[in-house]
């Protein structure tokens, strides 16, 4: 029997695609560049994950669709930020050999977001239809809070690990998101891209601006967005 690869996926499935390419780029670079160039990349792949939404309500999804995504999403909004909080507490602490419990704590972090990441993944794949309101934050949500968070400036490890773990939390919990609107959804892009090409510019507006937003629908979304 074959896979009819290029019957059963569209053009959709292609980004969702490219969104776990750029994942996987992101946690080469978690090992072998700067944390700066990691969160860049997940916010690139947070702009491939907005993008097969666009293209799926233009151009129609495919059966296959809404697993393709789920599976990119846990490699670059779960996988990838979490070797990067990694990385990020790698760079700023002494060697392992001095303190290993702080590369323990490190670890522990990370590996609770992917773990989390999964989970809400999952049950949202299996549990919540597509019109409806999503229970917990999207991991892509959490990823780039943090990646927006280090560009931004806030580069305290302990305050990232922190915040991290409260994210975590906050992909499970029983708080209803509204999903974004296409308009808000490609104002949000424009400023990811802008972030990414120019995380410096002007003393880092572009990446506060993206946190201060992403902040502003994490904690008011729930009561007062409309959503689509």
């Amino acid at each position: 029997m074959s896979l009819r690869v290029r019957d059963r996926l569209g053009w959709a499935d292609v980004m969702s695609l490219l969104n776990a390419v750029v994942g996987v780029v992101a946690m080469v670079a978690a090992v072998t560049a700067t944390p700066g160039v990691v969160a860049r990349l997940i916010l690139l792949a947070a702009v491939a994950d907005g993008l097969d939404g666009i293209i799926a309500r233009r151009r129609g999804g495919t059966a296959v669709g809404p697993y393709l995504d789920s599976m990119a999403d846990v490699v670059s909004f779960g996988t990838a930020p979490a070797l990067f909080a990694f990385a990020v507490a790698r760079d700023a602490w002494a060697p392992l050999s001095s303190d290993p419990l702080q590369y323990v704590i490190a670890g522990a972090v990370a590996s609770l977001f992917v773990v989390f990441s999964l989970v809400r993944t999952a049950l949202y794949t299996v549990y919540v239809d597509t019109d409806e309101t999503r229970p917990g934050i999207q991991n892509t949500l959490a990823a780039s809070i943090l990646a927006a968070a280090y560009l931004a400036g806030l580069t305290q490890v302990p305050l990232l690990l922190a915040a991290a773990v409260v994210l975590s939390v906050l992909m499970v919990a029983p708080i209803p998101y509204p999903k974004l609107t296409a308009r808000d959804a490609l104002l949000m892009g424009v400023v990811q891209v802008g972030a990414i090409a120019r995380p410096a510019l002007l003393d880092r507006i572009l990446p506060r601006i993206l946190l201060i937003a992403a902040l502003a629908y994490l904690t008011l979304a729930p009561r007062y967005y409309w959503g689509e």
